[in-house]
C-alpha cells in the first residue's frame, strides 16, 4: 500500500492571516490523522511564515502520530529539529524570497554539510529524506550521503499536466529515478504541486511508496471537505 502524508502548513497560513489561535494545526494533526493521513508534514521555515516553533513540538508530541518535518539546512533550524524530535526529517532547499520551495536541493554544493545532518539524524534514529529533483546524478549523490529516503519533486511534471503540455520527458525522469534509486536501497517519495491527475498518473509509478501533499489538499477541501479529498487521494494512489 502506498502512503499519504498530508502537509498541514495552510491551516497555519490561515490561523496566522487573524494572528489568532484558530484554525489550531495541532487539532488539525489529530484530525487529519482520524481521517486517513498516513502522516503529517510541516516545514519549519527559517521565516517562520507557517509553522511556529510551538507547534511543531506540540505536533510531534502527539502519540501514534507520524510526523515528517521539514527543515532547511541552515543550523538553527538543525538544532531546533533535534530538540523536536520529529519521526522523520526531510532536508529541503530554502530561499527566504521564495512563495514555495523551487527545486531540489544542490546536493553538490552542499555535499558536506547534508551528510553531516543526516548522520545526526541517524545517531538519534530519525528518518532521513532528501528533497531532489528526478536526476540520476542526484540519486547516486544522495546514496552517497547516506540518506534512507529521497523525496522526488514534482513540481515542474504537476505544472506540465495541469497546462495539458507533453509530460513523457518528465515523466521517464521521475520513472528512472526512482528505479534507480529503488535500484539501490533508497525508499522513493514524491511531493510537490500535485493535485488529483498528477498524483493519479504518479502512481503507476510502483516505486514510490509515499506521496505528500499539502497545499491542493487544504485548498480543495474548502469545496469538499478534507474527509472527502483525503479520502479521494487514497483511493488514487492505491488504484
Amino acid at each position: 500500500m502506498k502512503r499519504l502524508g498530508v502537509n498541514i502548513d495552510h491551516i497555519a497560513t490561515l490561523r496566522n492571516a487573524r494572528g489568532e489561535s484558530h484554525p489550531d494545526p495541532l487539532f488539525a494533526a489529530k484530525f487529519v490523522k482520524k481521517l486517513g493521513a498516513d502522516s503529517i508534514t510541516i516545514h519549519l521555515r527559517e521565516d517562520r511564515r507557517h509553522i511556529k516553533d510551538l507547534d511543531s513540538k506540540n505536533i510531534c508530541s502527539i502519540k501514534n502520530l507520524l510526523v515528517n518535518l521539514e527543515i532547511s539546512i541552515k543550523d538553527e533550524i538543525v538544532k531546533n529539529a533535534i530538540k523536536i524530535k520529529p519521526n522523520y526529517i526531510c532536508i529541503v532547499p530554502e530561499n527566504r524570497r521564495e512563495v514555495t520551495t523551487e527545486g531540489g536541493l544542490d546536493l553538490e554544493k552542499n555535499k558536506k554539510k547534508i551528510k553531516s545532518i543526516i548522520q545526526l539524524f541517524k545517531k538519534r534514529k530519525i528518518r532521513t529524506s532528501l528533497f531532489i529533483n528526478p536526476s540520476l546524478k542526484d540519486v547516486l549523490l544522495s546514496k552517497q550521503l547516506g540518506t534512507d529516503c529521497i523525496e522526488i519533486h514534482t513540481g515542474r511534471f504537476a505544472n506540465l499536466v495541469k497546462l495539458k503540455k507533453n509530460i513523457q520527458n518528465e515523466f521517464r525522469r521521475i520513472k528512472r529515478s526512482s528505479k534507480l534509486a529503488n535500484d539501490i536501497g533508497i525508499e522513493v517519495h514524491a511531493g510537490h504541486g500535485l493535485d488529483y491527475k498528477s498524483t493519479e498518473i504518479l502512481s503507476k509509478i510502483h516505486e514510490i511508496k509515499e506521496f505528500n501533499i499539502g497545499h491542493f489538499i487544504i485548498s480543495e477541501s474548502i469545496f469538499f471537505g478534507l474527509k472527502m479529498v483525503i479520502r479521494k487521494f487514497k483511493k488514487i494512489i492505491n488504484k
